[in-house]
């Protein structure tokens, strides 16, 4: 458990500092990124409180689609945000200066989400809030992943970009590249995420 709890709590740190790092490129975020960028404009809130609530909202719609969350699903939605918010305060990334600093900052935050994702995902406390979601909507509709996956994150682009949040290249460039480099961690670690029996939240509560 103390193994993979390490685990859990790096992923979660390596997560955050990728999202970051995404977003100080400057080049266009993740859709659900953009969101949360967005809804900052309206609330009286951090980006990381942001991406905490949104998780929550997210955790209790996957619970209504049959998804119990796992202590990991609970501190995926915290910690994240707790993460990036002490990340941006202590301005650890700096600002880029110029277009490679940029284009750097952008690939190197998609490549360390990736190891983030391993390393989070296979401490098997639970998948993240927004996983479950998109899980839960493929069991509920019987659509392919990629059809639901589309659809859900289309839909949080759009959304966040009428909220003002940054939609660009680099929004492509991560919905295209962060899928391979998740599953370029696993197949260095020689996992399979699919493979991984993940605890929810009731069955440690019961044992």
């Amino acid at each position: 458990m103390i193994k993979r709890l390490f685990f859990l709590f790096l992923g979660l740190f390596l997560f955050a500092l990728g999202i970051v790092m995404t977003i100080k490129s400057n080049l266009g975020t993740s859709p659900w990124d953009a969101l949360h960028i967005g809804l900052i404009h309206f609330l009286p809130l951090t980006l990381g409180q942001v991406s905490q609530l949104t998780g929550i909202l997210v955790i209790i719609v996957s619970y209504f689609l049959g998804m119990k969350p796992g202590w990991g699903t609970i501190a995926n939605m915290y910690f994240i945000g707790f993460f990036m918010d002490v990340i941006m305060d202590n301005r650890w990334i700096p600002d880029p200066t110029s277009w490679l600093f940029q284009s750097g900052l952008l690939l190197a935050g998609i490549l360390i989400i990736g190891w983030g994702s391993f390393f989070y995902l296979s401490a098997a406390l639970g998948a993240g809030p927004r996983d479950s979601f998109m899980v839960g909507a493929v069991t509920k509709t019987g659509y392919p992943v990629w059809k639901v996956r589309t659809v859900i994150e289309s839909s949080i682009a759009i959304l966040g970009y009428f909220l003002g949040g940054p939609i660009g290249i680099g929004t492509i460039i991560i919905a295209l590249t962060l899928g391979p480099s998740i599953q370029w961690a696993f197949s260095l670690m020689g996992k399979k995420a699919q493979e991984i029996e993940h605890d929810s939240l009731r069955i440690r509560l019961e044992q």
